[in-house]
């Protein structure tokens, strides 16, 4: 198996929508669990977690992340499922199910500070509402 390849910023591969590196702390809630995880990338779409040792979820596990954007003293929550969990069983792909608007509206403003092209992200958004 060939090794993930990834981009400074943004890494599109398979994905329909643009992710941005994020190196934050957040919290990942399931229905059993509370965890302090890490943030890999942010998407329109969901998220790349990094969980801790021994922490197991598996696909399909309902979850609330939420992140805190530390130099705006505000923060992002989405619900969503575990879409994939890798090999390794530390990182966690999560895709988002719902979001409130003051949510999306700091993911698009950190999406758009980010990817530099504001064309692209209203593409992703338009993208995103035919989706559902």
């Amino acid at each position: 198996m060939d090794p993930p390849h990834r981009e400074s910023i943004i890494s599109t591969e398979r994905r329909h929508f643009a992710r941005v590196a994020f190196d934050a702390e957040a919290q990942l809630t399931t229905t059993s669990l509370r965890l302090a995880v890490k943030v890999v990338d942010l998407s329109l779409k969901g998220a790349l977690l990094l969980l801790p040792e021994g922490a197991q979820v598996k696909p399909g596990d309902p979850c609330l992340l939420s992140v805190t954007l530390s130099q705006m003293d505000v923060g992002i929550a989405m619900a969503g499922e575990v879409a994939h969990v890798e090999l390794d069983g530390r990182r966690v792909g999560l895709l988002c199910r719902s979001i409130d608007i003051e949510s999306i509206t700091h993911l698009r403003r950190l999406l758009e500070m980010n990817l530099g092209d504001a064309r692209l992200l209203e593409r992703e958004l338009k993208a995103l509402l035919a989706s559902n």
